[in-house]
């Protein structure tokens, strides 16, 4: 798919002096939203002639100018990351300029507590990642026990979206992806079922956590191990699960940034059979959603019931909110690169678990095909969900998939 729209960042540089500009960035949009979304930049040796601790940027538009939050990136020092919104026909400029006494404060923060590394904006909690062992209920099988999952992921009002445990289905996990029918060295491991005592994801050790004004995140390596080995636990698959957490100018909405980056070190790589559910990313809803109050819109039109097995580029997947009359949900979005996009997905029909209609989503890269993942070789899935209170329409999916899409196209003058 060609990217029609581009972001065209110039940057000139000048000598610093209390209240001048270290570097500009004059922004130009081919496309035109009322949305904030993420911008990224690296400034290679730009930024170390000028830079400052006491640096701020400031949005220039016309004789109005506003301070605005930026982020260093953790694993990249001279990325630099900021929020843009453009207006039609409205060229806007950002500054990097020495004040004294104005600090980029963060916004996001984060706790370890009791097993859960807990994400959170101001003092309201958004997101937790379980790395600690989870046991199952008392007098379930010890094989159901995990780590290296997403839960509770919170709308901005409060409602708890996700569920873990289910007693239809022990094995579910809040939002995670586990492969389901693989082969190794023709041995079927199934990663996802975990009763069967094939194979499991579990977490081995934070990479980095971050808590700043843009974003807070964090990347966790997980390890896939098969159980069936003549030789004991082997490790199938290294895994790198990149998450950011940011937020827009919508107080009712947060979005989640959901990155797998994962690598074979078997001899043979593993191979992904074609199947209806496993990989790419899983969501388990809240038990009080069934048939009667959640549904589904996809990018193509289809429904509750005509959307499993579908391909989309974005679902929104919404229904009853907890307290009073309220709606919420989440608008799941597939990037372009990902494998057969736009990507399968599995819904559950309004039958499921014996005609309750309990809602789980999932974009499913393996739905209609084997994908064979060779020794060493590193693989990528790049996905973005959507945290609202209230509705989301398809025209405004439409361009919350786009502004994820299409990221910009950057052009550095020095």
């Amino acid at each position: 798919m060609k990217n029609l729209y581009f972001l065209s960042l110039l940057f000139f540089g000048s000598v610093i002096v209390n209240g001048q500009n270290c570097l500009c960035i004059k922004v130009e949009d081919d496309f035109s939203s009322d949305f904030e979304r993420p911008v990224s930049i690296v400034l290679d040796n730009q930024k170390n002639y000028c830079w400052d601790k006491d640096i701020v940027l400031v949005k220039k538009n016309g004789i109005e100018t506003e301070v605005v939050p930026f982020q260093i990136d953790h694993n990249q020092k001279n990325k630099i990351w900021f929020k843009h919104t453009n207006e039609p026909g409205v060229k806007t400029t950002y500054c990097f300029t020495y004040k004294k006494n104005l600090k980029n404060a963060p916004l996001f923060n984060y706790i370890l507590d009791n097993g859960d590394l807990k994400l959170k904006f101001g003092d309201q909690s958004l997101i937790h990642y379980r790395y600690e062992m989870k046991l199952p209920p008392e007098g379930v099988d010890k094989l159901y026990q995990k780590s290296g999952y997403i839960h509770p992921i919170i709308s901005s009002k409060g409602d708890t979206l996700t569920r873990i445990q289910p007693p239809d289905h022990y094995h579910h996990y809040g939002v995670w992806g586990p492969w389901t029918r693989t082969r190794i060295n023709d041995r079927r491991v199934d990663f996802w079922n975990l009763k069967d005592g094939q194979g499991t994801v579990l977490f081995k050790s934070f990479k980095n956590i971050i808590a700043g004004s843009i974003y807070g995140g964090f990347v966790a390596h997980q390890e896939h191990f098969n159980l069936t080995s003549k030789k004991g636990t082997k490790l199938a698959l290294n895994e790198n699960l990149t998450v950011k957490v940011w937020k827009n100018n919508n107080p009712k909405q947060y979005f989640i940034d959901y990155t797998t980056k994962f690598s074979s070190p078997l001899e043979r790589g593993i191979l992904f059979e074609a199947y209806r559910y496993g990989g790419g990313l899983g969501f388990r809803f809240k038990e009080q959603w069934d048939k009667e109050n959640c549904e589904v819109i996809t990018s193509e039109g289809k429904n509750r019931v005509s959307a499993d097995g579908t391909l989309a580029k974005w679902c929104i997947v919404y229904g009853d909110a907890s307290v009073g009359e309220d709606i919420t949900g989440v608008l799941f979005m597939s990037h372009p690169n990902n494998r057969s996009h736009p990507e399968p997905m599995r819904i559950w029909p309004m039958n499921a678990n014996k005609g309750r209609g309990d809602m789980f989503f999932e974009f499913c890269p393996i739905r209609h095909k084997d994908w064979k993942i060779e020794p060493q070789k590193s693989y990528e899935l790049n996905y973005r969900m959507l945290v609202f209170d209230g509705k989301i329409t398809p025209q405004e999916a439409e361009q919350h998939w786009k502004a994820f899409a299409f990221q910009p196209l950057l052009e550095i003058s020095k």
